[in-house]
């Protein structure tokens, strides 16, 4: 098991190396993370987009792209976005990375209904953070994609976490399913959602992890705080994984450890056939270096 996001780099070295399609690669953030990943050998990029400004880009980088496969499309970012979804149906590459496209364009591609990468699963986003606060990785989802998940869409959401988790070495990992207050509330949703989640747990419906809830936030992490609060559960106080009830908690959870928390993440979405980096500006050089050796480690067990 990992116990520091530095560790996706050695994962991600081991066997093959992965081949990552950047969408719209014609961006300078892109293409400097590309870089990052390039020099850590944690995969193999295939550049799609504008070849002249890609090397434009790569000069003032002093990225040598001598050693990389650049597919030329002047036809836009969406344009692009379809073919590194069709590098991925013929086999040519195991993961797509945003570029200089809006996401919404991304995934339309992504979740095509003829020609896409769709599994039948939901589409989550699963961040893992290590924080100097806390004493192992803690995964969050869902921070970036489902607004109001139902009971059942939360059901593939934790799903979507235990894939990620065990390619991390957590066998099985401790879901808290987070909310406001630790007992059960009429008019907040997740304090609802969460004994039904736990009763299909412990039903063998939701299977591979340990789920309980609800828990608010200093519970969720904090033996002590749970201790105090008369809370005994071996989720509380170690969980793998926080649960958010919607994706504005979420984002509000993502970008306080990040940014008010000293912690550092990576992060990928899941439920499609391959990972799929979605890095943004604000993230700092190391989160999107281990954003793509995360993308880079899934499947690798």
């Amino acid at each position: 098991m990992l116990d520091n996001l530095s560790g996706l780099i050695a994962k991600a070295k081991e066997g093959d190396k992965r081949t990552i399609a950047v969408a719209a690669a014609e961006d300078e953030f892109v293409l400097k993370a590309v870089q990052d990943a390039v020099v850590a050998e944690v995969m193999i990029p295939l550049l799609i987009g504008d070849k002249g400004e890609i090397e434009k880009i790569a000069r003032r980088l002093d990225f040598d792209l001598s050693r990389v496969d650049i597919l030329d499309n002047r036809e836009g970012a969406a344009a692009s976005a379809r073919i590194a979804v069709s590098k991925v149906k013929i086999g040519e590459a195991d993961g797509i990375m945003k570029g200089y496209i809006s996401t919404g364009d991304l995934l339309r591609a992504v979740l095509d209904k003829d020609v896409g990468l769709r599994t039948g699963r939901l589409l989550s986003h699963v961040a893992l953070f290590q924080s100097p606060y806390y004493h192992k990785l803690l995964c969050v989802t869902d921070a970036a994609m489902n607004i109001a998940p139902s009971l059942d869409e939360k059901v593939q959401i934790i799903q979507n976490a235990v894939l990620v988790c065990r390619n991390v070495g957590i066998e099985t990992p401790k879901v808290a399913v987070a909310a406001a207050v630790e007992t059960v509330n009429q008019k907040m949703e997740a304090t609802l959602h969460a004994p039904a989640l736990k009763a299909m747990n412990r039903e063998g419906i939701l299977t591979g992890c340990v789920v309980d809830g609800p828990f608010a936030i200093d519970i969720a992490v904090s033996r002590e705080s749970a201790l105090h609060k008369g809370i005994d559960s071996p989720v509380a106080g170690d969980c793998d994984v926080i649960l958010a009830p919607d994706i504005e908690a979420g984002n509000m959870l993502y970008k306080a450890l990040n940014f008010l928390g000293g912690a550092v993440s990576a992060a990928v979405i899941v439920g499609a056939l391959v990972p799929v980096v979605l890095t943004s500006r604000s993230d700092n050089e190391r989160s999107k270096l281990y954003s793509i050796a995360l993308a880079a480690c899934m499947g690798k067990g």
